[in-house]
């Protein structure tokens, strides 16, 4: 899979403007504050429907308009796909598939699928279980739209339960707890397994691209804390079973304390923890890893590979890992943002480069 066109349209810096791209390597230059993220933000976009930057869809409308769109055109085994995203600061937004309107959010799963990594991703080694939450459930919302739903449904299912916690009637909690418990374990095993299942592919990968990047000195390991395994029926019955025995503790609380909303993952490197123990490089090349390792997965789950957008990325790594990461993303498309080129790096590669200055496009140079 690859993106052919980006067109912006009031976005972030952009007033108007259109970035072609080929379906290799790609590398947005430009000097800081130029517009290469936001180019990069406006792919992920496209993919997920969310930003990995904004927290709001309003803050992407540029200063003093009223409305923003973003289009992208993308070709895949399948065939050519088009979407579109309308905003405006009222913060909705209006979503197009080959130009017919889709109304949910989910819809738009699955049309073009990419890996996004930048300095901020440091966030899934770095800090909160959180963060490592967000990593799984962005991957396989895009591998698999009935897991987003899934998602969805016991988020909804769960604000519910931990709203009747809270309230004071100790017997109605007793009495309509167990309903909640049988919704609540039946979509949270959907979305257990679908973690068990996706980590059990990734972690050896991970692991491999780890020792690629770190010449083979450092072993990195993955372990899943979720603590539930089997079966979708066993998941449920053993979630089930937990939840009625925690019972207490949760009315004490006044919320849910197991579940997949608590899941975490724990990273060590030749056997020490790397959030405690691991130097910022180490862990950025543990991020790093993970994301390879995660268009991997989009391989053999579709044939082929999504966009890989690494956005700052070159920056933080010495020649010779950067020697080794453009080895390992050739096979794909990937789109780069640097505020340089440092062409001994890519000596031998073909790339397209794009240069961006204050929010315009350049003429793309070899």
């Amino acid at each position: 899979m690859f993106i052919r066109s980006l067109s912006l349209k009031n976005f972030r810096n952009y007033v108007e403007e259109e970035i072609s791209f080929s379906d290799g390597i790609n590398i947005l230059t430009g000097i800081n504050a130029q517009g290469k993220t936001n180019a990069a933000e406006a792919i992920f976009f496209l993919c997920t429907g969310y930003s990995p930057r904004a927290n709001r869809d309003k803050l992407v409308v540029r200063h003093g308009e009223e409305t923003a769109s973003i289009k992208g055109v993308a070709s895949s085994r399948y065939g050519e796909v088009s979407v579109c995203i309308d905003f405006n600061k009222l913060d909705k937004k209006n979503i197009f598939v080959n130009e017919l309107q889709v109304l949910k959010i989910g819809e738009i799963l699955g049309n073009i699928n990419s890996v996004f990594f930048n300095p901020s991703e440091l966030k899934l080694v770095q800090e909160s279980p959180e963060d490592r939450r967000r990593f799984l459930n962005v991957s396989l919302s895009q591998m698999n739209k009935s897991y987003f739903y899934a998602l969805q449904r016991y988020n909804k299912i769960l604000s519910q339960r931990n709203n009747l916690l809270k309230d004071p009637d100790a017997y109605i909690i007793r009495e309509t707890l167990p309903i909640w418990d049988v919704q609540l374990s039946k979509e949270a095993a959907k979305i257990i397994k679908a973690r068990n299942e996706f980590l059990k592919e990734l972690s050896p990968i991970a692991e491999e691209k780890h020792s690629l990047l770190s010449d083979g000195k450092e072993t990195l390991k993955m372990k899943t804390e979720s603590g539930y395994y089997g079966t979708e029926e066993e998941i449920a019955y053993a979630l089930k079973e937990d939840l009625s025995l925690g019972l207490e503790r949760d009315m004490r609380l006044g919320f849910t304390t197991i579940g997949p909303h608590r899941d975490d993952i724990k990273f060590t490197l030749n056997g020490d923890d790397v959030r405690v123990f691991g130097s910022q490089g180490q862990q950025r090349t543990v991020a790093l890893s993970l994301k390879l390792a995660e268009t991997e997965t989009f391989f053999n789950k579709f044939g082929e590979y999504p966009i890989l957008i690494l956005d700052d990325v070159l920056s933080e790594l010495d020649k010779k890992r950067q020697r080794k990461l453009i080895g390992a993303v050739e096979k794909m498309q990937t789109v780069f943002t640097a505020t340089g080129l440092d062409r001994s790096v890519f000596k031998d590669k073909s790339f397209n480069r794009i240069i961006v200055e204050n929010g315009k496009i350049k003429k793309n140079k070899k």
